[in-house]
């Protein structure tokens, strides 16, 4: 009730503004917007100014950061597309809001499901970004982005999201997620050195 609380707060604003010119006289203005100058100003014990001028300033994200959605698929030997997704429909299922998608596609023959979509629909405005469908997904088929920008006029035609705009290859999710991918292709290499030994035995 005495104020304190704002004096204090107050304090820490003006420490870092004086301390700001103290780092601009000892290192030079353009220190801050360097990439480590960026960085730095991520840390906890910053000195100095701690804002980003964004969008021209941008802070890297983690690499658990998820923001929407995306199918990986990987490039055939004639450079085709080869989805992972087999439009089994978990995803849909287990996707809070309701914001997916999916038309097998039939064999035209037969008119059998084939597994593959013929189309996959998400809707970014209604997604939480959750990841539920990434997580539960059998087959490692859709990821979450790290692309956040997707700011536009038109709802209709830039947020709904079909198959050719959610697809990206999976050289893309091993450069935004390192770490996962590594893991990932370890279990799946496992699991086929497995399989293999116990064709072999059988």
């Amino acid at each position: 009730m005495t104020g304190w609380g704002i004096l204090k707060s107050l304090w820490v604003t003006f420490k870092h503004l004086v301390v700001t010119y103290i780092e601009d006289l000892r290192y030079g203005k353009r220190r801050y917007f360097t990439p480590e100058g960026v960085e730095a100003r991520r840390s906890s014990d910053v000195r100095g100014i701690f804002t980003v001028q964004y969008p021209e300033e941008k802070l890297p994200v983690p690499e658990a950061f998820r923001y929407l959605p995306f199918l990986i698929y990987e490039e055939g030997p004639d450079g085709e597309k080869q989805m992972r997704c087999t439009s089994c429909g978990i995803c849909a299922k287990v996707c809070p809001p309701q914001c997916i998608w999916i038309v097998r596609k039939n064999d035209p023959q037969t008119g059998r499901p084939i597994p593959t979509p013929a189309a996959f629909y998400i809707d970014v405005d209604i997604c939480m970004n959750c990841g539920f469908c990434a997580e539960f997904c059998p087959f490692d088929a859709i990821k979450m982005d790290h692309d956040y920008e997707i700011a536009s006029y038109d709802r209709l035609s830039e947020h709904i999201y079909d198959l050719e705009k959610l697809a990206k290859p999976v050289t893309y999710y091993a450069s935004i997620r390192p770490t996962d991918y590594a893991l990932e292709e370890a279990a799946r290499a496992q699991k086929g050195s497995a399989k293999k030994a116990e064709t072999t035995a059988g």
